[in-house]
C-alpha cells in the first residue's frame, strides 16, 4: 500500500498525511486563512496573547518574584517569555498613556498660547505707559517753554525727574528668551538669513555645535509658538528611554546581589517587575479615564509597587525580610532620584533639540 505524503506549504518538507501539525516546523496541516486565523496569528505572533499570557498573569500579580525564579529553573515554556511579557503590557500601557499624553499636550498648548498672548497685552500696555509718559512730559514742558523757566530748576521735581529720565531710555521689550522681541520679529518679517536673527538672539560667531543647534531650536519654537510639540516629542521618547532605564534597574540588582547570578539572571526579574509596574498604571490610567481617582488611592496604588518589589526580592534572592526592606529601598531611591530625573533631563534636551 502506497503511503500518501504531504509537502508542507511553510518549510516544504513532506511528511506522511494524517499528522495534524508539520514535524518539521509545525505548522497546522490544514491552515485554512480566514478572518479569524489571521487575527489570531497576528496576536500570537507579535504579542504572544496566548494560554501562557493568562497561565502568567496571576503569579506575576499576586505571586511577587514567582515567574522570574520558575524562568531561571528552567521552565522557560510554561510560562509567558519575560521579554514578551513586557512588550505585550507595555504595548498596552503606553496606548491608554496615549490618551493622557494628548489631553497633556493639548492643555500645555492653550497655556502656552494665553501666556503669549498676556505677555503680548503686557507689551501693548508698556507701549501704552511709554506714550502717556511721553504726554506727560509735552504737559511738564509747554508751561515752562512759555514761561521760560530754567529746566534745571525744575529738575528737582521728583515726577518730572522721573518722566525725563524715562523718556531718555531705549525702549526693548524683551521675550523670555532673554532678546528684543520687536528687532527679532522685524528680522523674521523681512525674512533676513538666520545667521543674522541668531546673532540678534545672542548667538556668538565663536559658538559650538551644541549652542548653534539650542539656538536654531529656540528660534523654531519661537516662530511656531508651539510647545505641545516638545511635549509630545518628550512623551514618544519615553519608550525607547525605558529600554536603557531598565538595564540600569538591573545593574543596580547585580550591585547588590553579585552573588546571585549573572547579570540575564537580574535582568528576567527587571523584565517581570516592570510588568507589574506598567500593568498596575494602565489600572490607574483606565480607572481615571473612567471617573477622577482620589489622590489617596493613588498614592495606596504607588506604594503597593514598592511592597511588591519587597516580596519580589526577597522570593527572588531568598534573603530575609530586613535586607530585602534595606536593599530594595536603597535600590528604589538611587532609582527614582538620581536615575530617573537624569533620564527625564537627557529625554527632555533630547526632545527640545529634535522636535
Amino acid at each position: 500500500m502506497k503511503i500518501e505524503v504531504i509537502t508542507c506549504k511553510n518549510c516544504e518538507n513532506t511528511y506522511e498525511k494524517g499528522f495534524q501539525f508539520c514535524p518539521h516546523c509545525g505548522q497546522k496541516t490544514d491552515d485554512e486563512l480566514t478572518l479569524g486565523v489571521l487575527f489570531y496569528n497576528t496576536i500570537s505572533n507579535y504579542f504572544s496573547f496566548d494560554a501562557r499570557f493568562f497561565k502568567s498573569y496571576i503569579p506575576l500579580m499576586f505571586k511577587p518574584g514567582y515567574l522570574a525564579k520558575k524562568f531561571i529553573e528552567g521552565k522557560r515554556l510554561l510560562y509567558l517569555h519575560p521579554a514578551q511579557m513586557y512588550l505585550f503590557i507595555s504595548v498596552v500601557f503606553f496606548f491608554l498613556f496615549s490618551f493622557i499624553a494628548r489631553e497633556t499636550t493639548e492643555q500645555f498648548d492653550k497655556a502656552l498660547k494665553k501666556g503669549i498672548d498676556k505677555t503680548e497685552t503686557v507689551i501693548d500696555s508698556l507701549k501704552n505707559d511709554k506714550l502717556l509718559d511721553s504726554l506727560k512730559t509735552e504737559q511738564f514742558l509747554k508751561p515752562i517753554s512759555e514761561n521760560k523757566i530754567p529746566v534745571e530748576i525744575l529738575k528737582e521735581n521728583k515726577e518730572l525727574d522721573s518722566i525725563l529720565k524715562d523718556k531718555d531710555k531705549k525702549e526693548v521689550v524683551k521675550t523670555s528668551f532673554n532678546f528684543d522681541n520687536n528687532k527679532i520679529d522685524s528680522l523674521i518679517a523681512v525674512n533676513a538669513p538666520e545667521s543674522e536673527i541668531y546673532k540678534a538672539m545672542g548667538l556668538k560667531d565663536d559658538a559650538w555645535a551644541f549652542q548653534k543647534k539650542f539656538y536654531s531650536q529656540m528660534l523654531k519654537f519661537y516662530k511656531q509658538r508651539n510647545g505641545g510639540s516638545i511635549l509630545q516629542a518628550f512623551y514618544d521618547s519615553i519608550p525607547i528611554a525605558m529600554f536603557i532605564l531598565l538595564p540600569i534597574f538591573a545593574l543596580l540588582l547585580k550591585l547588590f546581589y553579585y552573588k546571585k547570578g549573572s547579570f540575564s539572571y537580574h535582568l528576567v526579574f527587571t523584565f517581570y517587575f516592570f510588568s507589574f509596574l506598567f500593568m498596575v498604571f494602565s489600572f490607574l490610567i483606565l480607572a481615571d479615564l473612567i471617573s477622577a481617582l482620589p489622590g489617596y488611592l493613588i498614592g495606596l496604588a504607588m506604594f503597593s509597587t514598592f511592597f511588591y518589589l519587597l516580596l519580589a526580592v526577597k522570593h527572588f534572592y531568598k534573603q530575609g525580610y530586613f535586607l530585602s526592606f534595606i536593599k530594595s529601598g536603597i535600590i528604589s531611591f538611587l532609582f527614582l532620584s538620581f536615575v530617573i530625573p537624569l533620564a527625564i533631563i537627557i529625554i527632555g534636551i533630547s526632545a527640545f533639540l529634535f522636535y
